[in-house]
């Protein structure tokens, strides 16, 4: 036994000599290939000049010991694409070591060069991998559209400027006056929007109106549905990928100031803001104005819940007008979070609207459809204007059972003249007036206030695809025409939305709301 200490002490000396063993997942090996989760990086279509969003592939090392690759742009596009490799930006990066079992991530990152096209162009590329010998590639596929770019843009001077319907504009906010403006149209100055236009706003981003503005103000032929359709104008945000298609609050809106004037959006669809149409009159003393007419317009996905929300002093909405004059006829407004109508003064005619404000996204305590004749000034003090309410032929409906609030009706009760229309509503349904509770029931109004669901075809509560045609037993289906209010211009009209022909009286009736 005495032996065998010093042959112990003999033994451990010797190990000191021998080299360390390293773990088997970071001993390189000259053999093995990569494996990827995707075989290629798609971007939805973005726009020439602005930077993609950030895109992720990983990179998987499945054997069981680390290899060294090369990572490279092929280059086939230039500069459109950029990386970042292991944390590190380049094109290019040599002898990246990847631990068995483990993974690297790359990103990758576009900006597409305008090429002077006006139709979509696809750009391609590859980023290759050599390892061990092993050339592997992830395809890079992008979808270009060039267009035109409006930051902080002007129209001024008596000018008329036209938005062409060859490519998309780009509307980005830009400081003016101490807001954030995308683009503005003076006092006495006119932007007129192309049949057809697209229009994509940044975050953020607004359209001001101190002059006038003109879309679509040649409408198509009536009854021509597929031209109706071509002619639509679309409003919404700049991200195209299709998870943002639904998204509320993603850019500011349409403002119309107190110096605007004649203003038409016809044939128009307005999504995905805080705001739809704000006409905002801050001049105490006055007419009404200013003025907008809406024809066969959408206005829809519309919240201030969003980070990106432009403050105005007042609630966000898909119409909101202070002492202002607003027509809109056949029109739908649905998936507004706040409200869908909100006046405060001034000279509302609605007539064939539908207004149908399911918000399954968000829980909304709000009235679809609200009117005062009160509005406070920069020190609380309430400030009350004349307001004229004519609300005809007409669906008001949604997901909160008082979907009509009229505050003060007793000072404006005698033009007050809501007829013909299907209403959600508890607090108005009597036959008679009673103090603050106009009786929107009696027989000679027309109403359908029983709460009585107008059975829309589809709804955002059952569908993703949403259709607010009505079922063929619908109670709103068929009704006798109240004729338009007495001191309005627009007659009732021959077509619906989506500019299909309306029946006529007495030989069959049209529907209730904007679509036969």
């Amino acid at each position: 036994m005495r032996y065998l200490f010093p042959l112990f002490l003999l033994f451990s000396c010797c190990l000191t000599f021998l080299p360390g063993c390293e773990p088997k997942e970071d001993l390189v090996q000259t053999s093995g290939k990569l494996e990827f989760d995707r075989d290629s990086v798609k971007f939805d279509t973005v726009f020439t000049t602005i930077r993609t969003v950030t895109k992720r592939l990983w990179v998987y090392n499945r054997n069981s010991g680390a290899v060294k690759t090369d990572v490279s742009l092929a280059g086939q596009q230039g500069t459109t694409y950029s990386l970042i490799i292991n944390g590190d930006a380049g094109s290019s990066a040599s002898g990246v070591t990847i631990r068995g079992n483990d993974s690297l991530l790359v990103l990758v990152r576009a900006v597409l060069g305008d090429n002077s096209t006006t139709k979509p162009f696809l750009l391609e590329d590859l980023i290759n991998f050599r390892t061990n010998g092993n050339e592997q590639s992830v395809k890079l596929l992008a979808y270009g559209q060039n267009a035109y770019f409006h930051r902080g843009d002007d129209v001024t001077g008596n000018t008329t400027r036209v938005w062409r319907n060859d490519k998309p504009h780009v509307v980005i906010n830009a400081p003016y006056r101490g807001i954030d403006v995308g683009m503005y149209v003076g006092p006495g100055s006119t932007l007129r929007i192309e049949p057809g236009a697209r229009i994509y706003c940044h975050a953020g981003a607004t359209i001001q109106v101190d002059g006038t503005l003109k879309i679509n103000d040649t409408p198509p032929v009536t009854g021509d549905t597929t031209a109706a359709k071509r002619a639509m104008v679309l409003f919404r945000g700049d991200r195209l990928e299709s998870f943002y298609n639904e998204i509320p609050g993603q850019w500011g809106g349409i403002f119309f100031t107190a110096t605007s004037r004649n203003n038409d959006i016809r044939y128009t669809e307005i999504k995905n803001a805080n705001f739809g149409v704000s006409l905002l009159n801050t001049v105490v003393g006055g007419a009404n104005t200013p003025d907008l007419r809406l024809d066969n317009v959408v206005i829809r996905n519309i919240s201030g819940s969003n980070p990106s929300y432009v403050g105005t002093g007042l609630p966000p909405g898909g119409i909101i007008g202070v002492r202002s004059t607003i027509t809109a006829t056949n029109c739908l407004l649905t998936n507004c979070g706040e409200y869908a109508v909100r006046g405060f003064g001034g000279t509302f005619n609605l007539n064939f609207c539908t207004i149908a404000n399911y918000t399954p996204a968000f829980q909304r305590q709000t009235s679809s459809v609200s009117f005062s004749n009160e509005l406070s000034d920069d020190k609380g003090k309430p400030l009350y204007f004349p307001l004229v309410v004519n609300l005809t032929n007409s669906i008001i409906w949604g997901n909160y059972e008082n979907e009509l609030e009229l505050v003060n009706s007793d000072d404006y009760l005698a033009t007050l003249n809501i007829r013909n229309t299907l209403l959600r509503t508890k607090d108005f349904q009597a036959t008679t007036n009673a103090p603050k509770k106009p009786g929107l029931g009696a027989a000679g109004l027309a109403n359908l206030v029983t709460v009585t669901d107008p059975l829309f075809v589809r709804t955002t509560l059952t569908s993703s695809r949403p259709d607010y045609r009505l079922q063929d037993t619908s109670p709103a289906k068929g009704r006798p025409p109240v004729p338009s209010p007495a001191g309005t211009t627009v007659p009732n009209p021959l077509n619906d939305l989506r500019n299909a022909r309306r029946p006529t009286p007495p030989a069959a009736n049209p529907n209730l709301g904007a679509y036969e």
